[in-house]
């Protein structure tokens, strides 16, 4: 092994080389393949890294060149990363899931002549892409299923690079321990495209030492050791598995346990049973709708004991996790016994026995998302953070979490709130800036080197960070009150029938909404209670469930109504719609944010029926399907009308 002790260790190939030199046979990633978890060690994943290294300067991959890496969380996949940082590149990451057209605009932006993917699906997007972009010249596949008849220029396997590794490393063998000595903190180590709310992605260009400095302060934070585990499932473009996945492995030197594929990250998260996890207040929306649709389908009795002892979660849960008095005797007699009849086995089914800490972050996670994982005992913590700020800007400290806070500014992160009430951010983790968008930059970082985060906020009694809203979304209604979509439909989505909800009330007397079913969680009650249906738009517009949906919105309405400051946003008037809001279609970004300006313009005809009083909208719209073809549905949509309440919760 190499000796890299006297290199300062502040790049991630130099982490890299750090644990295969100190701790070589312990796991740095296991993958499920077969059914089967094969586990590779720091050792083993250092002479990976630098074969493939080898192999890509071979090719022609050179320093300062951009690699793109395209595909579901894959351990040759993260160590294209590590190769293309070993030779001083850039690592590229973009999301799976988007259409060929999507990433044509990040890959002529980012100017990728190398991209290494998972699979045949990828591969024929790339050669798609060429087509029309220029670059692109080498497309290399990790899985060779159905590659074998592929003759065009420039495809190459994974397996095929490593070998051209091989012979290079041995004409050139202090190639590659050069190229890693000559790297530097300050070098790019990922660029990061934004999700795209409101435009095209910008690139964020992180360092290394920017990434490890965030990183090192999460370690210290929480305690994180090389013995954690962890389920990498998010997706590689996000700034949320890049830092703490790759970032945070490579610092604490815990394992990566890649799922076998999308659809058995739940059974998978039961084997490995992680101490550490990271997930969007999406995940945990639909973890909670899986549980809700089981004790649903329960016996009278399991589903009695269920709401009984959630009932005594809710009231002495919290205290118990934060080691806090006040809990009489009889509670935690009864929490105990929950813990054992309930809470353990919901744990242990959702694959959360071992978890020691969770967090949460990307957006804002609805009071009582978080309070239900919190009460059964499952440390879930909320950050606040953006990709531009390595997601890291304030964090909620173990025994004192605040369901309404994102906690306190982290060590050597400086926060203040301008005079307009956006929230500002001065941290080690900042952005070296968008790539190739200097104006863009400059937009958002001002001459004193705080970013503009664009949410509105304030600081609480205690010190800690309480976001309201993105600063552009949080409006007035007619009478002048406070106006946060994002705050409503966080309430809406607690209920399990309930996926996506948009809300309108921006100067306007009232507030109205449109929300998207969980068409698992509705027609799993719909089944039960014998409705037919064809799909999602006939379910949608059955009136049974928009009764159903009528239920939730009215219990959302009781809750806001003892809310002193967003009283006057109770729903009074909403409608389902016809089709679920996909980002294939630009309603939602890829990581599944409402792109709300897109939508209110798209959907303008319903929102004027919403506030003209009208009981039906017809409507047709064009939808994206998944090979490419367009089409259109349409649909007659009822609108319903909702109680409202008064602040004694009386009937309006």
């Amino acid at each position: 092994m190499v000796e890299t002790n006297k290199v300062p260790v502040d790049t991630f190939p130099r982490l890299m080389l750090q644990h295969a030199q100190n701790r070589p046979q312990h796991p740095a990633f296991r993958e499920k393949n077969l059914g089967i978890w094969q586990t590779t060690t720091w050792s083993q994943m250092a002479e990976e890294v630098r074969l493939l290294a080898c192999g890509l300067a071979a090719l022609g991959f050179k320093r300062g060149m951009n690699l793109a890496i395209v595909g579901e969380n894959k351990p040759r996949l993260y160590w294209a990363m590590s190769a293309a940082q070993c030779l001083g590149g850039v690592a590229v990451p973009l999301y799976q899931d988007a259409p060929a057209a999507d990433m044509a605009f990040v890959l002529e932006n980012a100017e990728i002549d190398f991209a290494i993917v998972e699979d045949q699906e990828q591969v024929d997007k790339l050669l798609e892409i060429r087509e029309t972009v220029s670059g692109i010249n080498h497309i290399i596949y990790d899985d060779e299923r159905g590659m074998r008849d592929y003759a065009q220029t420039g495809v190459t396997s994974f397996a095929s690079v490593q070998e051209l590794g091989r012979a290079y490393a041995a004409a050139h063998p202090e190639f590659f321990m050069q190229s890693v000595q000559a790297g530097q903190p300050d070098n790019i180590a990922t660029i990061l495209y934004t999700s795209g709310t409101t435009g095209k992605p910008k690139g964020v260009c992180h360092t290394h030492a920017a990434i490890i400095s965030t990183g090192r302060t999460l370690v210290e934070f929480d305690q994180i050791s090389q013995d954690h585990e962890m389920l990498c499932y998010l997706p590689l473009a996000w700034i949320g598995d890049f830092l703490y996945s790759y970032g945070m492995s490579h610092i604490a030197g815990f394992c990566l346990n890649c799922p076998e594929s999308s659809a058995t990250v739940m059974s998978d998260l039961r084997e490995i049973g992680p101490t550490y996890y990271f997930g969007p207040p999406r995940v945990y929306e639909n973890i909670l709708t899986q549980v809700m649709i089981r004790i649903e389908d329960a016996s009278w009795i399991k589903r009695n004991l269920f709401h009984y002892f959630m009932s005594v979660a809710r009231r002495a849960g919290l205290r118990i996790l934060d080691r806090k008095g006040g809990v009489s005797l009889a509670d935690r007699l009864l929490y105990a016994l929950g813990e054992i009849l309930i809470y353990g086995p919901l744990k242990n089914v959702l694959g959360f026995s071992r978890v020691r800490v969770a967090y949460t972050g990307g957006e804002a996670i609805g009071p009582d998302l978080f309070d239900f994982y919190r009460s059964i005992g499952i440390n879930l913590k909320q950050l606040y953070g953006m990709t531009e700020t390595c997601v890291t800007v304030c964090m909620q400290r173990s025994g004192d979490v605040k369901l309404d806070t994102v906690g306190l500014p982290m060590a050597g992160v400086e926060v203040k709130i301008a005079d307009s009430g956006e929230v500002l951010v001065r941290s080690p983790g900042l952005m070296q800036g968008y790539y190739k968008r200097p104006d863009a930059t400059a937009e958002v970082i001002d001459a004193n080197g705080y970013f503009h985060t664009g949410d509105a906020g304030f600081f609480d009694s205690d010190g800690h960070l309480k976001i309201i809203d993105r600063a552009k979304d949080v409006g007035k209604m007619a009478d002048g009150s406070m106006f946060a979509p994002k705050y409503v439909e966080n309430k809406l989505k607690f209920f399990p029938f309930i996926k996506e909800a948009v809300a309108f009330g921006d100067g306007r007397e009232t507030c109205n909404a449109f929300v998207c079913i969980d068409m698992e969680a509705v027609g799993n009650w719909a089944e039960r209670r014998n409705l037919a249906y064809s799909g999602y738009a006939d379910l949608a517009s059955q009136s049974e469930v928009i009764s159903l949906i009528a239920d939730c919105v009215e219990k959302v309405n009781a809750d806001l109504a003892n809310d002193a400051l967003l009283a006057t946003s109770q729903i009074h008037r909403f409608l389902v719609l016809h089709k679920e809001l996909d980002p294939d279609d630009d309603e939602l970004t890829r990581t599944r944010k409402v792109r709300r300006g897109f939508i209110a313009e798209k959907y303008a005809v319903l929102i004027h029926a919403l506030y003209a009083g009208l009981s039906t909208q017809f409507i047709e719209t064009q939808v994206k399907f998944e090979d490419g073809r367009k089409g259109i549905v349409s649909a007659d949509l009822e609108i319903r009308d909702v109680k409202t309440f008064s602040a004694h919760r009386q009937a309006a």
